[in-house]
């Protein structure tokens, strides 16, 4: 159902400027709403394209006054674009079955009253489930894993043995938490695989992405600090100790028994290397390789992993190259000229 403008400016606790009936009908991105529907430009940058936009009206932040559209001024664009289309579109409520006959769980698990345990779920032996959990459709706990209150666990996730996931904690489909460390020694002319004994704790209100590995520790745990959010196709590794608040970007490898701070912001396709240590605060750019430790508070970029500053000096300078390799062909025919020499220079140089 479609919604005035005027009560849509009422919903987000905004201030409206336009024509206060307009008929809105749903909410979406500049580059795809439609005629009738309400979109949301968080900068000024957006204003050319809010120009070629079919919509309606726009929600903006305080200080900007798009021209040619109804718009809604609020203090916090996203949140209040959020509730706009949580209005259009629901979220489909969950239809609530308790635990359904068709999941195989064993005698021994321990399960909440109001747990949600979908069909096709598996629960081994002596598994501890909290309050308020949801466990979707073919979801695999191994034996002996303890779960806290409140957490969701989508489906196909596996949960290998003894695993310890916190409150509120959020794992996507795919995920698979305890695999066996990468850890071989060659004995002879074979790789023998090495102790498997760990396992991995997640702290309170983490989120591990969908298809995302987090290997067991050798003998004690692989640890994921409190907050921490994880995006997808991450593998962090055996013995890994992530801290509190981190963020950690797609496409992201940790190898084993490397370490971070708080609060460490890791962006996509990030490789680290073994038993080195992120300090808190710091920063990884998209695509660094990171050989050493990195100090607290610091920013890289680059493989090897350097100091941002030093890396944007060091692409500037390889940008230019072309240029100057033109200008040194020049100058030894110059000198050439000038001497009586032969240039030396390689053929494809000239």
């Amino acid at each position: 159902m479609g919604l005035p403008l005027h009560e849509i400016a009422c919903l987000v606790d905004g201030r409206l400027c336009g024509a206060t009936d307009l008929e809105i009908t749903g909410a979406a991105t500049i580059a795809t709403a439609r005629s009738g529907e309400i979109t949301l430009a968080d900068s000024t940058k957006l204003a050319p394209q809010l120009l070629r936009s079919q919509a309606a009206a726009v929600i903006v932040p305080e200080g900007f006054e798009p021209a040619g559209i109804p718009f809604i001024t609020v203090s916090d664009v996203h949140e209040a674009f959020a509730k706009v289309v949580r209005h259009f579109r629901p979220q489909m409520q969950h239809r609530h079955i308790g635990v359904s006959h068709a999941a195989n769980i064993s005698l021994s698990a321990r399960i909440a009253p109001d747990v949600e345990v979908d069909p096709g779920a598996n629960i081994g032996d002596h598994v501890e489930i909290g309050a308020g959990c949801v466990i979707h459709s073919g979801v695999c706990i191994l034996d002996g894993c303890r779960i806290g209150e409140g957490v969701t666990i989508f489906p196909n996730a596996v949960l290998y043995e003894n695993t310890l996931v916190g409150n509120r904690v959020i794992i996507h489909a795919g995920a698979v938490i305890g695999a066996y460390g990468f850890g071989y020694s060659l004995a002879g002319d074979r790789h023998k695989l090495g102790a498997q004994l760990g396992y991995v704790e997640i702290e309170d209100d983490v989120e591990v992405g969908a298809c995302t590995a987090i290997d067991r520790g050798t003998y004690g745990p692989t640890l994921i600090g409190q907050g921490t959010k994880i995006d997808n196709h991450v593998q962090i590794a055996h013995n890994c100790r992530i801290g509190k608040h981190n963020l950690i970007c797609a496409h992201v490898g940790i190898a084993g028994s490397a370490t971070t701070g708080d609060y460490v912001v890791i962006a996509g396709q990030v490789g680290i290397r073994d038993h080195t240590h992120i300090g808190e605060r710091a920063a990884l750019g998209a695509q660094c390789g990171v050989m050493n430790d990195i100090a607290a508070g610091q920013r890289v970029l680059g493989s090897p992993a350097i100091e941002e500053k030093e890396e944007y000096r060091i692409l500037a300078a390889m940008f230019k190259l072309p240029d100057m390799r033109k200008k040194l062909i020049d100058l030894e025919r110059k000198l050439a000229a000038l001497t009586g020499s032969e240039v030396q220079h390689s053929k494809d140089a000239a």
